[in-house]
């Protein structure tokens, strides 16, 4: 792994001159990657003018600044900050640090006329991380969030006049198609939808069918029912067009509403692909919660999944979240330099240095072998068998073979306390899920190339790519997988947070 130079010429990046003074607006704070920009603007932009973030507020914090305190500064993303300059990081919060209690899926995200307007004078630039992340999400739920909302976000750019908006998407936009894949607008692997002159594809007729058959499953069903028919329906209508679930055909979506409305504007579309925990900063293995890899290796490392469907030879691409808060910060800084412009860049890893899919498992299979003892939170003990990637026909062979036979068993045996076909039914309806949900994404046909953004890098110069580094051939993939993000879900996200309470400089040194 190539550490970053210790001489580091500041005042020759062109990223801190970019943002000095500049104020910036941030959706989606609450979530991974939206604490890991924050915490990097912070701590490595020192010099820029603010940040205002839209926070939903909640039932318990209804306010966006009494969230932000209890929910957000807590987070142990802040725990270098509070480390290094613990009043530095106060007066930050304190004075440059804006919080609005807004909904971005409303229009004005639900503030005033007055609070409106004088947000969109104030802002420079957005950077729009706020999404539904849930792959089988209702279909409803979904479109607002990663798509309609959207024209929030471009209204709001527009009354600011030619404010750049950074939209976080995912390269797996890309959908069922298959070869490279390459940082340009993605075309349907699926039914046809009709394309603009311009490069984007015409979505409006799209989404007004989509809520025509939303609006028709909400007139016949109710409840739970009702719900499990808009994850079905949004699953049903993403297969019919190219994508293998709900997440990734409404984020395609967004991208055509951006491109239409904003056309002749400031737009840079970041696609990551499969984000997991930091290389390096804030600290190496910082994650929070449990990713699209992680919820397969924990299941593995509580022996409640040996099989499942994937491609052994098939690249996985997996990025550290700090290059895709450095990809976020680059982006920004370019479009605030140079504005008025439509450009679409991927954080990934299969381009420059891919790692299979049997690589993959194979590190975290030797460490499970070797050294589980070290992660007393994820590994209980070692596992008694392998973990085996194989086709997705065998597996669902295997999988519907087995079933039955076992949910009979079960229900014989449940009278006399015998519990172990209980037990491998359990874990066998688990693998089913997990393959349900994560099966596409280890079983990939193509492999995400990033030259653009890789470019973007090398214009910014020796400083910034030092100080925001974006480049996966920085990643020694065992090192990474064995040594740093075991443990990072080991330390980070399967141990309760600790809550951290602000306290302003005066009561610090009072104490």
């Amino acid at each position: 792994m190539t550490e970053p130079s210790c001489e580091i010429d500041e005042a020759s990046s062109n990223v801190l001159t970019r943002l000095r003074g500049k104020q910036v607006l941030i959706t989606g704070t609450t979530g991974f990657l939206g604490k890991v920009v924050l915490e990097k603007l912070i701590r490595s932009v020192p010099d820029i003018g603010g940040i205002h973030l839209l926070i939903r507020g909640n039932k318990r914090h209804p306010d966006a600044r009494d969230r932000f305190l209890n929910e957000i500064a807590c987070s142990s993303v802040f725990e270098r900050l509070r480390l290094e300059d613990a009043d530095g990081f106060d007066d930050f919060v304190e004075n440059r640090l804006h919080c609005v209690t807004g909904e971005v899926t409303e229009p004005r995200f639900g503030l005033s006329e007055k609070d409106y307007t004088a947000l969109a004078g104030r802002v420079d630039a957005v950077i729009n991380s706020a999404a539904s992340v849930n792959f089988r999400e209702e279909l409803d739920k979904a479109l607002a969030i990663n798509t309609l909302c959207l024209n929030n976000i471009t209204a709001f750019a527009q009354a600011g006049g030619d404010v750049p908006v950074i939209q976080v998407s995912t390269c797996y936009v890309y959908g069922k198609n298959s070869g490279s894949a390459l940082e340009q607008v993605v075309a349907p692997a699926g039914d046809d939808i009709p394309r603009h002159d311009d490069g984007y594809y015409e979505i409006d007729d799209l989404v007004r069918l989509l809520q025509d058959k939303i609006a028709d499953v909400r007139a016949r069903y109710t409840g739970k029912v009702l719900e499990r028919k808009l994850v079905d329906l949004g699953i049903r209508e993403a297969n019919h067009y190219g994508w293998s679930d709900t997440y990734t055909f409404t984020k395609w979506l967004g991208e055509q509403l951006l491109l239409k409305a904003l056309a002749g504007k400031s737009l840079t579309i970041l696609r990551p692909s499969i984000i997991e925990s930091a290389l390096e900063e804030p600290a190496p293995g910082w994650i929070e919660g449990v990713k699209v890899a992680d919820a397969i290796i924990l299941a593995y490392a509580r022996e409640k999944v040996t099989v499942f469907p994937g491609k052994r030879t098939g690249v996985i691409d997996v990025i550290p979240v700090d290059l895709v808060a450095n990809s976020i910060i680059l982006s920004l800084a370019e479009a605030l330099a140079e504005p008025g412009q439509h450009r679409i860049y991927q954080c990934c890893s299969g381009g420059r240095n891919p790692i299979t899919l049997g690589e993959f498992i194979d590190h975290l299979m030797e460490e499970a072998r070797t050294n589980h003892a070290a992660y007393d939170q994820l590994f209980y003990r070692q596992p008694r068998k392998p973990f085996m990637a194989i086709d997705q026909r065998l597996f669902d062979a295997l999988i519907s073979g087995a079933r039955l036979p076992l949910s009979v068993a079960g229900r014989l045996l449940r009278f006399i306390g015998h519990t172990r076909e209980l037990t491998l039914l359990k874990n066998l309806d688990t693998t089913r899920s997990l393959a349900t949900i994560f099966g596409f994404y280890t079983a990939p046909d193509y492999v995400f190339q990033n030259d653009q953004l890789l470019a973007l890098s090398e214009r910014m110069g020796l400083a910034d790519q030092a100080l925001f580094p974006v480049d996966a051939r920085r990643i020694d993939w065992e090192y990474y997988l064995r040594k740093i993000h075991l443990a990072g879900l080991n330390q980070y996200a399967l141990k309760e947070r600790k809550l951290y309470s602000l306290k302003s400089r005066r009561t610090r040194q009072a104490a």
